[in-house]
């Protein structure tokens, strides 16, 4: 999935895109003609696709991707699963949980290629053409003719610019992620433009275009009752949308239910051609995730994503996958990098003392956890960009290196000397070492041990912390790294809380430590403020959940979005990345390079699935003949 696919709906138990910012942006609609804005001259040509570098893969007249299957049979039913519940069908809201897979439902001004996410690559849609300066000062989006809403009425300039203002106005992180905005104007009886408030930015043509659209005209009528709708509230009435699928029915807590729309006006768009086959994707409710792996061992849905590595080796050993009706398959993870980390909030002493935060790394034995509870599955990682070329190594050199000398006065000369390493542990004497290491830092840091306390040297207070968590399944690595920390006089405790508290907790920044994570894209941008720009520390529902607040670290932001070439964007994310792992604002985890996938084989997928994403449900297909093998639906 892309940086941008991912940014469409904000659902998440681990709220990593519901981020906050300081305030809604001035939406202007305007019908001027295009000569007031500009001189026929200055004008550049339309677009049908763009790449954040290079050249976008498909030419103008392309039929279809190379990696759907054009012939695809529509039909069948896809069976999902949800564990964390919903309670609006409004996506667009920041507060309450939103159902799964409203996505399904709308269109957006752009739509990704699966095999360009490297270069960021997007084409036409509800948009058939857009243009912007070679400053990127602006963006135009000229809207298809055919673009429709399903109850028929067209898609308009005026739901364009009325969308932007409610996203903008409602969801603090689309303010904060389009606060460049300077306005949005009608400039023609089917375009739009953006006006930004600097040049530059070459990621801001593309990230609006793959801003939600929502039909003006119905969240501004009367539902069937002849009430009002508002868009600014949460709602369970089944909304109006312009996408593949139409939301057919819910039952809130247990299931929602989505139908594929025969009359669909981009069903045989180029950017559509082979995808969306089901007649019906079916979301399931499970609050529980020992409940929701004995769920799909009971046939009650088709498709799991496997995130659990005991599960992984031991959960799958059951007659189906020895008949061949479950078929166990992994797909390459190329499509981002992933920072998994134990998040200290550096809000909170002594969190804020880099001392600290080396020493709880030291004690993390990685090592002996990967062996003992996670059967040898995982990577440690090591960047915030790990397992693509885009985290740093070694030490920085070329245009790297350029780069971090222009911010030398602001970030730590280690940058220069030493390669950022990980401590490893794995046996009783490299654990020792460490620790005696983790006790020294401590030491510097204003701490000592009395008796078997860590406790602070002028105030005697014991260095107490709180892991707090929504998985009761965490306490298999959570206890071992306690039980490391109390030999150098740290108490940790753990804390398990239902997966509303955990939310609530996590966006008004109540914990000390925890385990979260954050997704990267090939194309880094504007997200990076959001995560790690000062900023967005001190809002509540931002993706800074540590609180990192260091002017190095926003210079080096600002490299990376304003960069002119790949070659560059490339260099200034490595020297981002290194200037992060040497402040040591989290200690990290764990990744894999692969997608672990169990499904019912009851589907059909193309040869080729590209290489960034395996692409389900949207490019595969209900096989009626693997069905037949695998069995009725449970």
């Amino acid at each position: 999935m892309t940086k941008s696919r991912a940014m469409t709906i904000f659902r998440s138990p681990v709220p990593a895109w519901r981020r906050a910012a300081l305030a809604a942006l001035a939406v202007v609609a305007l019908a001027l003609p295009f000569a007031a804005v500009g001189a026929a001259s200055e004008v550049p040509a339309w677009r049908h696709a763009a790449a954040l570098s290079g050249e976008p893969k498909y030419p103008p007249d392309f039929p279809h991707f190379d990696y759907v299957n054009p012939e695809a049979p529509k039909g069948g039913t896809v069976r999902l699963a949800d564990s964390t519940g919903f309670d609006t069908l409004n996506p667009i809201l920041t507060k309450g949980n939103p159902a799964p897979g409203l996505g399904l439902m709308y269109d957006t001004l752009l739509a990704p290629a699966f095999d360009e996410i490297d270069i960021n690559a997007e084409y036409g849609l509800i948009a058939e053409a857009f243009r912007y300066p070679a400053d990127y000062s602006w963006v135009e989006y000229r809207l298809n003719p055919k673009a429709r809403w399903h109850d028929g009425e067209p898609i308009t300039v005026e739901d364009v610019i009325w969308s932007f203002g409610k996203l903008t106005e409602l969801n603090p992180s689309r303010a904060f992620y389009y606060r460049h905005v300077e306005k949005a104007e009608a400039v023609g009886e089917r375009t739009v433009r953006f006006t930004f408030d600097g040049a530059g930015n070459r990621e801001l043509p593309k990230i609006v275009g793959q801003m939600i659209i929502l039909p003006k005209h119905w969240w501004e009528g009367t539902d069937a009752d002849g009430n009002p709708r508002d868009i600014s509230s949460g709602t369970l009435e089944l909304p109006l949308g312009s996408g593949p699928y139409r939301l057919e029915a819910i039952e809130a807590g247990r299931y929602v239910r989505y139908t594929r729309v025969e009359d669909y006006w981009a069903a045989d768009h180029p950017v559509r051609i082979g995808t969306n086959n089901f007649d019906e994707i079916r979301y399931d409710i499970f609050r529980d995730q020992t409940v929701l792996l004995q769920a799909f061992k009971a046939d009650q849905f088709d498709f799991r994503a496997e995130n659990s590595a005991k599960n992984w080796a031991t959960g799958y050993d059951f007659p189906a996958v020895e008949q061949g009706r479950v078929v166990l398959e992994t797909f390459p993870d190329k499509a981002r990098g992933v920072m998994q980390a134990f998040v200290l909030n550096l809000r909170r002493a002594p969190f804020d003392d880099v001392r600290v935060r080396r020493a709880m790394n030291l004690v993390f034995d990685f090592e002996t956890a990967n062996k003992t509870i996670f059967f040898d599955q995982y990577k440690r990682t090591y960047s915030y960009f790990s397992g693509t070329y885009l985290a740093s190594s070694g030490l920085p050199e070329g245009e790297e290196l350029e780069i971090l000398e222009s911010v030398r006065d602001l970030v730590p000369e280690r940058v220069f000397t030493t390669p950022y390493e990980n401590p490893v542990n794995g046996d009783p004497a490299k654990l020792r070492e460490n620790m005696r290491k983790a006790v020294a830092l401590l030491k510097e840091a204003g701490y000592e041990l009395r008796g078997r306390q860590m406790v602070n040297v002028e105030t005697g207070e014991p260095l107490e912390i709180e892991f707090v968590d929504n998985d009761p399944n965490s306490e298999r690595y959570v206890l071992p790294y306690a039980r490391n920390l109390e030999r150098i006089g740290i108490k940790m405790s753990l804390r398990v809380v239902d997966t509303p508290q955990y939310i609530n907790r996590i966006r008004e920044r109540d914990f000390d430590v925890t385990t979260l994570g954050w997704a990267q894209s090939l194309s880094p941008g504007n997200e990076q403020r959001d995560y790690w720009g000062s900023e967005a520390a001190d809002r509540p529902q931002s993706g800074n959940y540590s609180g990192i607040k260091d002017p190095g670290v926003d210079a080096l932001i600002e490299k990376v979005i304003f960069a002119d070439d790949r070659e560059t964007l490339v260099a200034a994310t490595r020297a981002l990345d290194r200037v992060l792992m040497a402040h040591q604002f989290v200690v990290p985890q764990w990744y894999i390079d692969v997608h672990r996938t169990a499904r019912w084989n009851r589907f059909g997928h193309p040869d080729n699935i590209p290489p960034y994403t395996y692409g389900f449900p949207t490019i595969w297909w209900w096989d009626a003949d693997k069905a037949a093998m695998a069995g009725d639906q449970g």
